[in-house]
């Protein structure tokens, strides 16, 4: 485990630079699986909530959002549809850290989540062609054979499209809390948040400041 370490005093304006030190410090450590896993949680349009794991793509500091890809018409992103309030989690137990996200998702532009899903390895790609992700389905044979199926549609060698009901999302922040395991259970703990103004017509907010408290445990 690593040393316990607390957050800087005073707090950083935007802590958004923090959050992305501490991913890159995640990522650094190979013997740590997944390190871009957070829990991301949801409520339908019938106010019911869920929560899952998806892995974020990409964090930009500046306007300050977060990135990541499902399909449209999954189980998630029909709650989203209903009600693009969201939270999120990040935990690093093996740093002692933990980000809290809250905020608001709109869909990623189409050109950037075309870049990413040819990024992708083949089998990947056409995997997301052949799921109809969160739908029933009689056995699994059943998701082989159109796995089978869409892989003979492509032939390969040739460049897989995306599918139009696949592609990434942006979670603009309207609040992060970041975490640090302290001595006697004494945790450092700060929390920042901001308005995100006007949404623009080309599905982009227009943050204001950042303000921040440092929090007891």
């Amino acid at each position: 485990m690593q040393p316990m370490e607390q957050l800087p005093q005073p707090l950083p304006e935007n802590p958004l630079h923090l959050v992305s030190e501490w991913l890159d410090d995640a990522r650094a450590d190979t013997g740590f699986p997944n390190p871009d896993a957070m829990a991301l949680a949801t409520v339908d349009a019938g106010g019911k909530p869920a929560n899952r794991i998806v892995l974020c793509k990409a964090i930009v500091v500046n306007p300050g959002y977060l990135v990541f890809y499902t399909n449209y018409e999954s189980a998630k992103g029909k709650a989203l549809q209903d009600n693009n309030a969201v939270a999120a989690v990040f935990h690093w137990d093996h740093l002692s850290r933990q980000v809290r996200i809250e905020g608001r998702v709109v869909k990623s532009p189409e050109p950037e989540s075309d870049r990413y899903f040819a990024s992708r390895d083949r089998d990947s790609q056409v995997g997301a062609w052949a799921s109809a992700q969160s739908q029933p389905i009689d056995e699994r044979q059943q998701l082989l054979r159109a796995m089978q199926a869409i892989d003979m549609r492509f032939p390969r060698g040739e460049e897989v499209p995306r599918p139009p009901n696949w592609g990434g999302y942006r979670i603009w922040i309207t609040a992060a809390e970041l975490w640090a395991r302290g001595a006697s259970r004494l945790h450092d703990r700060g929390r920042w948040e901001r308005s995100l103004g006007d949404f623009t017509a080309d599905n982009r907010y227009l943050p204001g400041p950042w303000s921040s408290v440092r929090l007891q445990p």
